[in-house]
């Protein structure tokens, strides 16, 4: 009697279980690619290539 009121609950708690270790695992997770993106050329790349560019405001 005991047992078949287990076995219903097994799977709920298996779902919750195996969330509850992928949440740990991403929240450990030191890597955050959002962190590295690189936006565009920085100021070294400007400064050398805007200086062989012609003044085109004029």
């Amino acid at each position: 009697m005991l047992l078949p009121s287990l076995n219903r609950l097994r799977q709920p708690l298996t779902f919750v279980a195996a969330k509850w270790q992928t949440l740990i695992r991403v929240a450990g997770n030191p890597y955050r690619p959002e962190l590295h993106y690189m936006r565009g050329p920085g100021p070294k790349w400007r400064a050398k290539h805007q200086a062989g560019r012609l003044d085109r405001s004029l």
